[in-house]
């Protein structure tokens, strides 16, 4: 959905959370445009994220924030920074 920079230089993303099935670990579904080179129409393009959910608070279909961080696993390089709007089952 959106980037913008933190004050500690790290990526800030919103996203979607798709899966919350791993313990402290959530999928977020992180949506953007872009213009085609040569055509000129927007394309929808999507990136799936690993995230950090210390407190196991998110569930499917929550609209988050997730911030760059340190490696903490082999998938995980994001880590939960708030959850934005709790939200349904997403389709």
């Amino acid at each position: 959905m959106s980037e913008t920079q933190t004050a500690k230089g790290g990526r800030r993303l919103v996203g979607t959370v798709t899966s919350a099935k791993p313990n402290k670990t959530i999928t977020v579904l992180i949506e953007r445009s872009e213009k085609h080179p040569l055509y000129g129409k927007y394309i929808r393009r999507s990136t799936k994220l690993h995230a950090h959910d210390e407190t196991n608070e998110c569930s499917v279909g929550d609209l988050v924030a997730i911030v760059e961080s340190r490696p903490i696993s082999r998938t995980k390089h994001f880590k939960l920074v708030e959850v934005l709007q709790k939200g349904g089952v997403v389709a």
